[in-house]
């Protein structure tokens, strides 16, 4: 198992980066923020993803260069479906995912129920990453995965059952990022909207399409802790005080230092955890949880020592370092904490030892 990219993988991360810098500039994340940049900058976006085939990237195999991927639009706060869809609901919907549809998944609060009519979906499930956009949602339950809006499925009579769930985008801090409350009233769904698992196999598709999540979380936290990290040093050399750089002062090279390496720790557990699950390596649950916690871990490092570094102006709207620090924490939320997910390294770690 190789650590580092190959000559393959490092022409694809500077075509990424290069394609992302000039699609994805700060002034269109900024115009998304504020409602007063162009109202179709972001599904112009996510159709340029689209017609760069990123969005095919679902094969197993392909984990490195997703990650790649997700690590460059984590780092320009990215506005698009684009994490969602590709590392929650793509691997859960395999073949029958829709590369050209935004989709999203569903972990928990949501049951099914099997009346004469068919399978009817009930519950609501907060805090659902691109709830209010997603044109297909991957609804993960005791009775098995449903696939609701994909092209697989027959659909429910009546109302399309896409259209029949209610979601409301939820005020978060990171105002380019969507959060919605997703809540299903008996939505009536066919057998053919469940995917055609045995309960081991479903179990077992959601273990592994979770660490595809936790992976891609992990990483675009980490681009954005290495946004924070570019803007803090480049402040810290051009910002003078007492007639030098600030960036000469040795308390703001300790958290420059102290920044590079923890995000550098996370990058590694991060592909780490991309590579087990390319490789099928039975280790890419614990990865996983390794990528996630030491992401949570950084980011809170990053978090205060670059909000530090630019000092007040760092707590105003018009600095741009306000969008990399919401995605950051935004990511250190969403699918379990740096905490929860040490807690169950430990409980690995300790199973081991019986």
């Amino acid at each position: 198992m190789l650590l580092e990219f190959d000559a393959d993988q490092r022409l694809w991360r500077e075509t990424v980066r290069d394609a992302v810098g000039k699609q994805c500039p700060a002034a269109l994340v900024r115009g998304i923020a504020e409602g007063t940049g162009d109202a179709d900058a972001g599904d112009r976006l996510w159709r340029s993803y689209l017609e760069a085939g990123w969005t095919e990237l679902t094969d197993p195999e392909n984990a490195v260069e997703l990650a790649i991927v997700l690590e460059e639009l984590g780092r320009a706060t990215d506005p698009t479906p684009f994490l969602a869809t590709l590392s929650q609901y793509a691997p859960l919907a395999g073949e029958r995912f829709d590369p050209a549809k935004a989709g999203t998944a569903i972990y928990e609060g949501v049951s099914a129920n099997w009346s004469r009519q068919g399978w009817e979906l009930d519950g609501t499930s907060k805090f659902v990453l691109d709830g209010d956009r997603a044109e297909q949602l991957a609804v993960v339950t005791p009775a098995g995965v449903f696939l609701v809006g994909s092209e697989g499925g027959s659909g429910a009579t009546g109302d399309r059952p896409r259209e029949a769930v209610v979601a409301r985008r939820r005020d978060v801090f990171d105002p380019v990022l969507h959060i919605a409350e997703v809540t299903f009233d008996r939505v009536r769904v066919e057998e053919s909207d469940r995917l055609d698992l045995d309960p081991s196999a479903a179990l077992a598709l959601v273990e592994r399409s979770r660490h595809v999540a936790l992976m891609g979380m992990a990483i675009t936290m980490v681009g954005a802790c290495q946004r924070i990290l570019d803007l803090a040093l480049e402040h810290a050399k051009s910002r003078h005080q007492f007639g030098v750089p600030i960036g000469s002062f040795q308390a703001i090279q300790h958290k420059a230092t102290d920044m590079y390496v923890a995000i550098e720790r996370a990058r590694a557990l991060s592909y780490f955890s991309a590579l087990t699950i390319a490789a099928d390596d039975p280790r890419r649950r614990i990865a996983a949880a390794m990528a996630k916690a030491s992401a949570g871990e950084c980011q809170t490092l990053v978090f205060q020592h670059g909000l530090q570094t630019f000092g007040a102006m760092g707590f105003t709207w018009e600095n741009d370092l306000q969008f990399a620090l919401k995605r950051a924490k935004a990511g250190e939320l969403l699918l379990g904490g740096a905490a929860e997910h040490r807690a169950l390294i430990a409980e690995e770690f300790d199973a081991t030892r019986i």
